[in-house]
């Protein structure tokens, strides 16, 4: 598939290894505005150094990552303007509550205003935090953790929403909560780009997809198109599973 829109994100024969051992290959990918990006593949591949590297939290070997055109100062002020990232396992301060919590964030990016309140009042609705937003995050459930991380990953109105393994742990009311708000934010222009085992979430959500393999992206391309390659009456994890194996171009 082409696109004709100018790209949001762009890894441009982006490389990474730590010492003698490569762990991303000349990766050259393209994120777009409004679409939710999923990027699969077994453990090992390379989605989480692709991910840090995106974020700035790894220098590239080689390459360049490039966010709205420019060439990506690593964890500049003005990538962290534009991009937010919730990893598989949020950090929250637990002697903090929700409400504290989301203060602080809001603190970090300078913001206040009738405008910014009110963005709170949506987000906790949203996640419908109201139950629990003025307990100390300590004594919160995963999931709960989880939405109060996105919440606050969303409070600066990022363009760019990075998410490794968002479903992991969630019970089925938070993922649904998490589900939707992906498709929605992604209808109204933000770019997400999704690491997850979860294949059925991919299908569900996604409307491209890249598959990763010992740090070489192997398949990139809409759900249409990866399903032309599918045998008939085989799914996306079957397709998966086949191309993944070792030893498989």
């Amino acid at each position: 598939m082409t696109d004709s829109r100018p790209p949001l994100v762009e890894f441009l024969s982006v490389s990474k290894s730590y010492g003698p051992k490569p762990a991303v290959v000349d990766l050259t990918l393209s994120l777009y505005p409004g679409e939710v990006f999923a990027f699969l593949g077994p453990n090992g591949a390379g989605k989480t150094t692709t991910i840090k590297i995106l974020t700035g939290l790894l220098r590239p070997s080689a390459g360049t990552v490039r966010i709205e055109g420019k060439e990506s100062a690593f964890a500049s002020a003005a990538a962290r303007q534009v991009l937010s990232y919730v990893p598989d396992q949020p950090h929250v301060y637990e002697k903090l509550t929700g409400r504290e919590f989301l203060d602080f964030i809001r603190e970090l990016y300078g913001l206040s205003g009738p405008e910014v309140a009110a963005d709170v009042d949506r987000l906790v609705r949203v996640f419908e935090m109201e139950g629990f937003l003025d307990d100390l995050a300590e004594t919160y459930s995963h999931g709960m953790r989880q939405r109060l991380a996105f919440a606050g990953a969303l409070l600066h109105r990022p363009k760019i929403l990075v998410l490794d393994e968002p479903m992991v742990g969630l019970d089925p009311k938070s993922m649904r909560i998490v589900k939707d708000l992906l498709r929605h934010e992604a209808s109204a222009g933000m770019t997400v780009f999704m690491s997850t085992h979860t294949l059925g979430i991919a299908e569900e959500l996604a409307d491209r997809v890249g598959i990763i393999q010992r740090g070489r992206l192997i398949r990139c391309g809409t759900l249409a198109e990866i399903r032309a390659e599918f045998a008939a009456g085989h799914t996306l994890e079957d397709f998966f599973l086949e191309i993944t194996r070792e030893g498989t171009p």
